[in-house]
């Protein structure tokens, strides 16, 4: 049946149908239906495709030209399709044939289309983090609450003296924004491998350590050796992945010994405050008993220059004296006899009695010596003694 054809009356729509786009009447022979509406007429939907078909073409039917023209639209649209945007936090990777070209920078950039080429947008801005040793669910109870679920098979790691610990710890990583297209070509999960990787390097670094290290003194030593060590065997993957930070979330050993455990470490924890203690106390005494040492020293050595000081003033004395006495022997005899009897004298009482023999001399007899208190000291009840003038006895003639 020609198309031509279907604008008279020997179609299957009436003239009082509207055709697909209405319904029909509600009763009548034609039809075939009782009450309903008609079923849609796919020969009227496709004459009028055809009239605006060519009433847009050039001539009015199929030619060469409608074909050309359909091709070249056609071939536009399929160009249109190779324009992609990347965002200030991606990076863009093109391939043509499977075959990666290059790595494009963020903004409006065009690559093959599909099937030739292909382009793909990776986040190399955002940090993802991986928890190794428990999982962290949202609690149905509270939305707003995380329930933390341990995972022994992953946290359970047998240390350097055969004991076990149960480390729990956090990786961060993003992709490297210098070799996006590593991460994309070479590792098949991406996320798989960074989680296998850093718990075989922390399985290493405790399996080389003993478990009381681990819990106190180089606890934060494992960190970093845990993040260079897992950065170097993902660069000999060429992972292209980035290793930001290690975190050791809980150290702990088994739940049966870990009050033991916790008394080691206060045991051990005041072993150090002792010896802080002790050391603090050597840093006091040793610099004072080096002082001390010191000035006994400088006293020896001031006691030893002040005797030889004096050793060779009294020797130049003595021969000075010794020169004046050879020069005249009485006059040096008697000078040194009084200065003697002078230095002797000095503190002593003295009586002077003018006669050699003694002889009228009135006896004198202390009576103030032979009170219970001295002299110059007063009794209970009386006024003190004035002290007794010195009286000199002088010997008196008959």
């Amino acid at each position: 049946m020609a198309w031509n054809n279907q604008s008279g009356g020997g179609g299957p729509w009436r003239p009082n149908n509207p055709g697909p786009w209405g319904s029909g009447p509600s009763g009548g022979s034609g039809g075939g239906g009782s009450g309903g509406p008609n079923p849609p007429d796919l020969e009227e939907l496709l004459r009028r495709s055809q009239d605006r078909l060519k009433s847009v073409m050039p001539g009015g039917g199929f030619g060469s030209g409608g074909i050309a023209a359909i091709v070249v639209l056609a071939a536009l649209g399929w160009f249109a399709t190779g324009i992609y945007t990347v965002q200030p936090n991606e990076a863009g990777i093109e391939t043509v044939f499977g075959k990666f070209t290059q790595r494009t920078a963020s903004g409006l950039n065009y690559n093959w289309p599909y099937p030739i080429g292909a382009s793909q947008k990776l986040r190399v801005t955002d940090r993802n983090s991986i928890d190794i040793g428990f999982r962290t669910r949202e609690d149905p109870r509270r939305p707003t609450a995380q329930t933390q679920i341990d995972v022994n098979e992953e946290s359970l790691m047998l240390t350097g003296d055969e004991n076990i610990a149960d480390v729990k710890f956090r990786v961060i990583w993003q992709i490297d924004p210098a070799r996006p297209e590593d991460y994309a070509f070479n590792v098949r999960e991406p996320r798989e491998t960074v989680k296998a990787v850093s718990e075989s390097v922390m399985r290493e670094i405790v399996g080389r350590t003993q478990i009381q290290r681990i819990l106190t003194a180089e606890r934060k030593l494992i960190e970093p050796a845990a993040q260079d060590a897992t950065q170097r065997v993902l660069n000999d993957y060429r992972a292209g992945v980035l290793i930001l930070a290690v975190q050791l979330l809980s150290v702990d050993p088994p739940e049966q010994v870990i009050a033991a455990f916790r008394d080691v470490t206060a045991a051990q924890q005041d072993m150090e405050r002792m010896r802080n203690e002790a050391e603090t106390y050597a840093n006091r005494v040793v610099p004072e008993a080096r002082g001390s040492a010191a000035r006994i020293l400088q006293e020896a050595e001031g006691y030893r220059e002040q005797t030889v000081a004096e050793a060779r003033g009294q020797a130049a004395r003595f021969t000075q004296i010794y020169e004046q006495y050879r020069n005249a022997p009485e006059v040096t005899r008697e000078r040194m006899y009084l200065e003697t009897m002078e230095r002797v004298l000095a503190g002593v009482s003295k009586t002077i009695i003018d006669q050699p023999t003694g002889q009228g001399v009135v006896p004198f007899l202390p009576l103030g010596q032979s009170n219970d208190f001295p002299p110059n000291q007063a009794q209970p009840g009386q006024r003190p003694a004035q002290p007794a003038p010195q009286v000199q006895q002088q010997g008196v003639r008959r």
